[in-house]
């Protein structure tokens, strides 16, 4: 049965860490590596953490440089074959979700797998606002506006070391940027799991506003700059109309 590492990165997280928390803690697959990142948090994440730390695995809590900064810092002290990653107002779907993860990779023999995700009201796990069906990938698709769910991404522990991290060059595009390089450059065999893994709270940092959104436009052309890759002229564009068809799916 192989490790798999889950890490959740935190600052002043308290309004929803412990659902996260739980969500994992929940699963029913035996073989859990829990590691919690925390910024040096000044509310009450810390007291929320410690009332879990007998079956949390590893828990760093000082100050980063940043949420990318801190997943790296996760990953590293990470020791799971498999490395995926929940953030701290999000949760797992279902208590066997990581089973599921599991025999993905065991069943299709891949490097990395994703999922499909559901968004959901801030205050309201259950009310679904739009739902992200990633559908099964063949190479090419990032031209066209697509990537896989970060959240539901899980990866080889080794894909880390032999091509890089997360880049601490762009602030909300970092993953984006780590999954066009894994995946579209360095062509990583890629299992799809067609289940809602992860139910993922409203209000993401690169969809807070149109400045944010254009923000994220032009660090997704830096993304492909920074691996000396060339998209369609269209590309950088589909990929936010493709979150149309998230409110249709719903």
């Amino acid at each position: 049965m192989k490790k798999i590492s889950i890490i959740t990165v935190c600052y002043n997280s308290q309004d929803t860490l412990e659902d996260t928390i739980q969500s994992v803690l929940n699963q029913d697959y035996q073989n859990i590596e829990y590691i919690i990142v925390d910024g040096k948090s000044t509310d009450n994440t810390l007291k929320i953490i410690e009332k879990y730390q007998d079956k949390i695995t590893k828990v760093i809590s000082e100050p980063d440089k940043g949420l990318y900064d801190a997943i790296n810092k996760g990953i590293k002290n990470a020791s799971g074959e498999i490395v995926g990653i929940i953030n701290s107002d999000d949760v797992l779907a279902y208590k066997s979700a990581v089973s599921d993860i599991a025999q993905t990779f065991e069943q299709q023999n891949c490097d990395a797998v994703y999922a499909d995700l559901v968004y959901v009201k801030q205050n309201n796990l259950n009310s679904i606002t739009r739902k992200w069906i990633s559908g099964n990938y063949k190479h090419g698709k990032f031209l066209w506006g697509w990537m896989p769910p970060h959240p539901t991404f899980y990866a080889k522990k080794s894909l880390f070391e032999q091509y890089g991290y997360y880049s601490l060059q762009l602030k909300s595009a970092a993953d984006y940027e780590l999954m066009l390089r894994f995946i579209h450059k360095h062509k990583i065999s890629l299992g799809y799991l067609p289940k809602t893994l992860v139910k993922m709270r409203v209000g993401g940092m690169s969809n807070a506003s149109l400045k944010n959104r254009l923000a994220a436009n032009q660090e997704d052309q830096m993304a492909w700059e920074m691996n000396n890759l060339t998209p369609y002229l269209f590309t950088p564009y589909l990929k936010p109309l493709r979150k149309v068809f998230q409110f249709l799916n719903k």
